[in-house]
C-alpha cells in the first residue's frame, strides 16, 4: 500500500496507513529549543527539502520517570528536539473535517504525546482529524527566569495551534472548526488558553477534563527557581541554567518539594499578567466565545495518591487544604453513609479537581459562555472512578499499560459501550457544538453522569459546593503524604 504523503508549509511529510487512518508522527511545529533557543519561547521550525519521513514519534520533552521503577518517556540521549506533533486523519481527501487537538497532562512535569494511551487512531475513525502535541514540561517549560518569558510550555501549545491553522487543511481538517481537549494539567492549560488574548481565533471549542487547582505567582515561581539554583550551585538566571544539561536540572528540580507544604509538583503556569492572569476559573471568564465542556471523574483522588492510613486524621487533612477547622465534620454530615476512607477521598477529590472544575464551569457560564458539565461516575475494577479513567474511554485504548491499571485484562464488558458513547459525545461536540446533554446553567447545575447507563442530574455535588462556598481550593496540589492521628499525636 502506498504510504500517504502531505505537503505542509515547511515541506512534504510521509506518514503510515493504520487500519484506514493516515498517521503522521513527529512533525516539527517549532525549532528545537537548544543553544540560544534554550529556555526561550518557541520560534518557527526551518523548512526541509524532499519528503520527511514521519512514521515515528519525535522525542519526548526532558523529564524524569513518573514513579520509581517506571520508565521515563525521555532519556538523556534523546536531546532537546521535542517540539513536534502528530496527526491522525480518517480521510486525507476530505474537505473540512472537524479537528481535535490534544494537550496531555502530567503535573506540568511529565508526559508526552507518544504515550500509548494517546494513540488517536480509534478516535479519528469517528470522523475527526486528531492532533496530539508535545510541549515542554518541568523547568524547561514552566521554570521562571528573570527577563525571560514565563509559561514556555503554554507558548509551545499556542505555536502548535498556529501550525494547525496553517497546515491542517492539507490533512482534511477545517482550521475554522478546531476543538482543543486535554486532561489534568492539560485541562488547566486549555482553560487558561481559552482566556488568553494570544490564543484568540486558534480554536472555537474546548473540552477540559479534570481541571486541577494550580497556578503560581511570580514571587512563588522565583522562590522555586532560587531553590533549584542553590542546589545546582548556579545563578538563578538564564545564563546560569542554559549552560546546564537537561539531566542536571532534572536531578534537582524536585528539591522545592522537600517542604511538606509545597505540593506534588514544583511547576505550574505562572501568573505573568500577560498569558496567565489568574487561576483557570478566573481566566476563562474572558473566553465566552469558546464553547466549553468540562468535568471530572467522581473519585479523582483514587488516581492521584495512595489510600489513606486506617487512622487518617480528617481534621488535619481538611486543615491542610485550607478548609476551616470544622471542615471534616461538615463532610461527615454531608456524606453520612461514608466511612473515613471514603470521606478522605471525597475531600481530596473536591480540593484537587472537582471544585476547581465546577468553578471553571460557573465562571464560563456566568460570563455568557455556552457550557456543559459532566461527572464520570462509572467505576473501573482497578481504580474506581479515579483521575485518568477518562483517557482510555475517550481514546478507546483499552489494552495499553496505562489502561490496565484501571480496567484489568480483559477490560470489563461495560467499557466498550461507554467508550463509544463518550467518543460520540466528544466528536459530536467538535462537529456541531452539541455533546448530547443539557447545557449547564447557574440555577440548575445540570450535569451529565457518565455511568452504565448515562443519565442527567441537577447539581450532584451540591453538598460539596456548599462546604467550599467561601473557601478557595489550594493553588498547589497538596503532597501525597497523609496525616494520621498517630502522626499528629506524635507531634504534640
Amino acid at each position: 500500500m502506498t504510504e500517504p504523503v502531505v505537503a505542509t508549509g515547511l515541506g512534504r511529510v510521509r506518514g503510515r496507513d493504520v487500519g484506514g487512518v493516515a498517521a503522521f508522527k513527529g512533525i516539527p511545529y517549532a525549532a528545537a529549543p537548544q543553544g540560544p533557543l534554550r529556555l526561550r519561547p518557541p520560534v518557527p521550525a526551518s523548512a526541509w527539502d524532499g519528503v520527511r519521513d514521519c512514521g515515528q514519534f519525535g522525542c519526548a520533552p526532558p523529564q524524569l520517570a513518573p514513579a520509581p521503577g517506571a520508565p521515563s518517556a525521555w532519556r538523556p540521549g534523546d536531546g532537546l528536539d521535542c517540539l513536534s506533533l502528530n496527526v491522525w486523519s480518517p480521510d486525507l481527501g476530505a474537505a473540512a473535517l472537524p479537528v481535535m487537538v490534544w494537550i496531555h497532562g502530567g503535573l506540568w512535569k511529565h508526559g508526552a504525546a507518544s504515550m500509548p494511551q494517546y494513540d488517536a487512531a480509534t478516535l479519528a475513525r469517528c470522523g475527526v482529524v486528531v492532533v496530539t502535541v508535545n510541549y515542554r514540561v518541568g523547568f524547561e517549560g514552566f521554570g521562571h527566569l528573570p527577563s525571560v518569558a514565563d509559561n514556555r510550555g503554554l507558548r509551545d501549545q499556542i505555536a502548535a495551534l498556529e501550525w494547525v491553522q496553517s497546515n491542517i487543511a492539507a490533512f482534511g481538517g477545517d482550521p475554522t472548526n478546531v476543538t482543543v481537549f486535554g486532561q489534568s494539567a492539560g485541562a488547566a492549560c486549555i482553560a487558561l488558553l481559552v482566556g488568553a488574548p494570544a490564543a484568540v481565533g486558534l480554536f472555537r471549542r474546548a473540552i477540559a477534563q479534570s481541571i486541577p487547582a494550580g497556578c503560581r505567582t511570580g514571587i512563588e515561581a522565583a522562590v522555586v527557581t532560587t531553590t533549584i539554583a542553590r542546589a545546582l550551585g548556579v545563578a538563578a538566571t538564564w545564563d546560569g541554567f542554559a549552560a546546564l544539561t537537561p539531566e542536571a536540572i532534572l536531578a534537582v528540580q524536585d528539591t522545592p518539594l522537600r517542604d511538606r507544604a509545597a505540593g506534588m509538583s514544583a511547576f505550574s503556569p505562572v501568573i505573568d499578567g500577560d498569558l496567565v492572569t489568574g487561576p483557570a476559573w478566573a481566566a476563562i471568564a474572558t473566553g465566552r466565545d469558546v464553547d466549553l465542556i468540562c468535568g471530572y471523574t467522581h473519585e479523582e483522588y483514587r488516581g492521584l495518591g495512595p489510600p489513606p492510613p486506617p487512622d487518617v486524621d480528617l481534621a488535619a487533612v481538611a486543615q491542610a487544604i485550607g478548609l476551616p477547622s470544622a471542615g471534616a465534620d461538615a463532610y461527615r454530615r454531608a456524606y453520612p453513609r461514608a466511612g473515613d476512607a471514603e470521606v478522605f477521598t471525597t475531600i481530596l477529590s473536591d480540593a484537587l479537581v472537582r471544585i476547581p472544575t465546577i468553578r471553571t464551569a460557573q465562571a464560563h457560564a456566568a460570563a455568557g459562555g455556552r457550557t456543559w458539565l459532566y461527572d464520570l461516575a462509572w467505576s473501573s475494577p482497578g481504580l474506581g472512578a479515579g483521575h485518568g479513567l477518562d483517557i482510555p474511554l475517550i481514546f478507546g485504548t483499552a489494552t495499553s499499560g496505562y489502561a490496565s491499571r484501571f480496567l484489568g485484562t480483559p477490560p470489563p464488558a461495560a467499557f466498550e459501550p461507554l467508550s463509544r458513547q463518550i467518543r460520540h459525545a466528544w466528536t459530536g461536540f467538535a462537529a456541531t457544538a452539541d455533546p448530547g446533554w443539557p447545557q449547564f446553567d447557574l440555577t440548575h447545575h445540570r450535569t451529565r453522569i457518565w455511568d452504565d447507563p448515562p443519565l442527567d442530574a441537577e447539581d450532584p455535588l451540591a453538598d460539596s459546593r456548599r462546604i467550599w462556598r467561601t473557601t478557595r481550593p489550594p493553588d498547589h496540589p497538596p503532597p501525597s503524604r497523609t496525616p494520621s492521628r498517630r502522626r499528629c499525636r506524635s507531634r504534640r
